[in-house]
């Protein structure tokens, strides 16, 4: 008699973090819960995102475009062997390659949504009609468009499939409000990110940061991330030994150097860090920012960052969009999007009463645990998977 049910996680493109981050918080709420689970996916890079523990087990495929993806589809559905296939987002090629699977082999599949991937590509604005002309060269040159096997009308064609699905978890109320299923926030391990286990002035020493009142974003710079407007902010405060610590950099593009060239002077770049790592990183911080602009993408995102620095009970300062003033509720600092003097006013108020925002922190680190950590995405995870 088999003696756990097998969970096979799909994640459409290992080479990057579109994907693998939410797989992995899934994992480590699924084996809680007693289930095996494996990461199954495709590389359309090099290699595998750099952020993946070494010890990670991964089974992986080479991605490709059309038509030679039809033979990496084959590779990875003789490998998919869970009882239960669980898709991370609704691509083609973990989605799409999910319902293949299940065409035939009938196990249950779960969809879960954790961006609106259209909105990258202008969300409902977005259409494809092109002509007969145009149309033949997108499906016949070797580089043609629809030869990618991520091309927004195959994301449109998914988002149109996900009643397909034997149930669908999404992580934020607008993509509830969008596409139905079960509410399973993103998770953090509040025992690695616990604050009594590390020491702030300690790890600024290890971090050459002693010197600075520190502004810690723990990701990847990008536009709709708004550090610009912590920049300007800084500006406006003018005040050096104030300093935004950027962890990880832009895998993206060369966005981080843009800023550094403007902005330098109120910059320190830190390189990646293991996830085990991170904590002792973030326990640097004095404060977490988080300053999310209004987009279409931003609405229906989850930043782990706030997490991060919640569970480490820190003040977290961030914008009100999308759900982030849910998740923090009243233990964060809020600001409206785009508007650096409200950031700067925050700012001085935080560092002129540090005792009293450490106590909010604090609160902030309650309210993961009950609402945010790995067991409450299990708890929740195990009602979804008993309904199948």
């Amino acid at each position: 008699m088999k003696e756990k049910v097998k969970v096979s996680l799909l994640v459409w493109n290992l080479s990057t973090n579109d994907g693998f981050i939410r797989a992995s918080l899934l994992q480590t709420a699924l084996n809680q819960l007693g289930y095996e689970v494996e990461i199954l996916g495709f590389l359309f890079g090099k290699e595998l995102y750099k952020a993946i523990p070494p010890e990670t087990k991964i089974h992986t495929v080479e991605g490709a475009n059309y038509p030679n993806f039809i033979q990496s589809i084959r590779k990875i559905l003789k490998a998919i062997d869970g009882d239960i296939i669980y898709a991370i987002k609704p691509q083609p090629a973990s989605f799409g390659v999910a319902l293949l699977k299940k065409l035939y082999s009938k196990k249950p599949v779960i969809l879960d949504i954790d961006d609106w991937e259209l909105s990258w590509h202008g969300g409902d604005k977005w259409h494809y009609r092109p002509q007969l002309k145009q149309l033949a060269k997108d499906l016949l040159k070797k580089d043609g468009a629809l030869r990618l096997p991520h091309h927004p009308l195959y994301l449109k064609l998914m988002e149109n499939l996900v009643s397909q699905a034997d149930a669908v978890t999404v992580h934020t109320s607008f993509l509830q409000q969008r596409f139905g299923g079960i509410s399973v926030p993103n998770g953090k391990d509040t025992c690695l990110f616990d604050p009594a286990r590390y020491n702030p002035e300690e790890s600024r020493s290890r971090y050459g940061l002693s010197e600075y009142r520190v502004l810690m974003f723990p990701g990847a710079p990008r536009p709709y991330k708004g550090l610009e407007d912590v920049l300007i902010a800084l500006d406006k405060i003018n005040q050096p030994d104030l300093k935004l610590v950027i962890v990880g950099g832009s895998p993206y593009d060369n966005y981080d150097e843009q800023l550094q060239q403007q902005w330098g002077r109120w910059i320190i770049k830190l390189p990646n860090y293991p996830s085990d790592v991170m904590p002792d990183v973030v326990a640097a911080a004095h404060i977490i920012v988080v300053p999310q602009r209004d987009t279409p993408e931003t609405r229906a995102q989850f930043p782990l960052k706030l997490t991060d620095g919640m569970a480490m009970a820190k003040p977290v300062l961030s914008t009100r969009v999308g759900d982030i003033p849910e998740i923090l509720g009243d233990t964060g600092y809020l600001v409206e999007p785009a508007c650096p003097e409200q950031i700067a006013e925050q700012i001085q108020l935080i560092f002129q009463n540090l005792d009293l925002a450490n106590v909010r922190g604090i609160k902030a680190r309650q309210r993961c645990i009950e609402k945010y950590s790995i067991e409450a995405m299990a708890s929740t995870l195990n009602s979804v998977i008993t309904r199948l």
